[in-house]
């Protein structure tokens, strides 16, 4: 009766400080100068992660951009995303991603500053838990970047990006949660906590709005030929997820965290233009 006489205890979920970790990226792409200002361009895409010790995705895009105006350019472009599981050892889970990418751009003679926004919806297929993730998931990237042009003559072009990354689909989470765990509506010990009923938490939709992805990038392209240039970058994120891990029938939830991290990422990149 003590015990059921406790206030319940609200907590919206627990943050968790993850460990700074280093991947990479290796990439070729193929831009194909349809007509002046249309460009189409395919790009395939391998991430590492794990510090080198993990095969995170293997990722295709196909891309198109239009110059409307000297200064602005439209790009729409779609990627299949191809997860990698190294529990399974296995890809699976693939995931469905448009972009609707807007650039204005201003040149001077050594620089050029340019501020893109892009929005992306990604769609999961296949066998996912709807509690845990959206079945589609909406973003907006906004990128300020520079590139200076003085040492153009020696094909080098160094440049430099701050992005902000803003979800629309994190998990909206109502939860009571007591001493160590998450309890169902009705009962407030460990005994009755595992009795199938009425969840003590509820998901009331992937509609959290929140910056998840704060990432600065210096890197250099290096034009070897008229055709080819070889891309060298180091891309720097802070990262914040909130993760749910829920049972498939939305009757327990086993942690609802507020994930906090830091990640460095390596990444070299080939494109042929024709």
């Amino acid at each position: 009766m003590a015990l059921l006489a406790l206030p319940l205890a609200s907590k919206a979920q627990t943050e968790v400080d993850l460990e700074p970790e280093l991947g990479g990226r290796l990439s070729v792409a193929i831009d194909k100068k349809i007509t002046r200002g249309l460009h189409i361009s395919f790009e395939e895409e391998a991430r590492l992660d794990k510090n080198f010790t993990g095969f995170d995705r293997l990722q295709h895009t196909l891309a198109a951009s239009y110059k409307v105006h000297p200064n602005v350019k439209l790009g729409l472009g779609y990627s299949l995303i191809n997860p990698y599981s190294s529990s399974s050892a296995a890809f699976g889970g693939i995931r469905h991603r448009v972009m609707i990418d807007a650039m204005w751009s201003h040149r001077t003679s050594l620089w050029t500053f340019a501020i893109k926004e892009r929005m992306q919806m990604t769609a999961r297929s296949g066998d996912y838990n709807a509690y845990q993730s959206p079945a589609t998931a909406w973003a907006l990237k906004s990128r300020v970047s520079a590139k200076y042009k003085g040492w153009q003559q020696r094909g080098i072009t160094p440049y430099a990006y701050v992005e902000l990354r803003q979800t629309f689909s994190g998990p909206s989470v109502t939860a009571t949660y007591i001493g160590d765990a998450y309890r169902t509506q009705y009962s407030q010990s460990a005994s009755l906590a595992d009795t199938v009923g009425d969840p003590g938490w509820f998901l009331n939709g992937f509609n959290s709005v929140y910056l998840n992805r704060i990432r600065a990038c210096i890197g250099v392209d290096y034009r070897m030929t008229r055709t080819s240039t070889l891309t060298f970058y180091l891309l720097a994120d802070r990262i914040r997820d909130k993760v749910i891990d829920a049972n498939r029938k939305g009757t327990k939830l086993f942690s609802y965290t507020d994930e906090r991290g830091f990640m460095a990422t390596l990444g070299a990149m080939y494109t042929y233009s024709f």
